[in-house]
């Protein structure tokens, strides 16, 4: 009996240290500012209908796991989305701005729960996603570097990318 318990605390302890791993790096209001420096943003929450749902899921290949979309509309034209994808095992909080035409303004990793992949935050790969747009392929290894260690988290901010860019075409206009 006194041997379980002395195998079952470190394996508590240490279940507990990794599963409170996590950063938060930015809040919304420093997020739209690092983005959209200077411009005011006005929220503007949507819920998707089931059809541009079908519509963004097409022209993107990526399943929307969320009806709701936390958007905010960028004074002077563009909107400014906060997102969640899944790195390997939780979610990344991530942002994109989206210019008036339609085109990447940059993105930013609010808040990281995982204990590896961190690197999605190096601001060269995050420029990678500037001036995309809808038409772009916005795939790893193609038009998008991979980052090696943090494979997962590279596609899913990825995916999310093209997501929120059908997203924009597809229900913000």
């Amino acid at each position: 009996m006194k041997l379980n318990t002395f195998l079952i605390t470190p394996v508590a302890l240490i279940g507990s240290a990794v599963a409170g791993h996590g950063e938060i790096y930015l809040t919304v209001a420093q997020a739209q500012q690092a983005i959209f420096p200077g411009k005011t943003c006005t929220a503007a929450p949507m819920t998707l209908t089931p059809e541009q749902r079908k519509a963004i899921e097409a022209a993107c290949k990526v399943r929307v796991r969320q009806a709701e979309v936390q958007a905010w509309k960028v004074a002077g034209g563009g909107w400014f989305i906060v997102d969640e994808v899944i790195g390997k095992h939780e979610f990344i909080t991530w942002a994109c701005g989206i210019r008036a035409d339609g085109s990447v303004q940059g993105i930013e990793i609010m808040e990281y729960r995982e204990t590896y992949g961190g690197e999605v935050r190096n601001p060269k790969w995050r420029a990678q996603f500037t001036g995309k747009t809808v038409a772009s392929p916005i795939k790893l290894d193609s038009d998008i570097q991979n980052i090696s260690g943090a494979t997962l988290s590279s596609n899913h901010i990825t995916e999310g990318v093209r997501r929120l860019l059908a997203t924009s075409h597809v229900a913000l206009r």
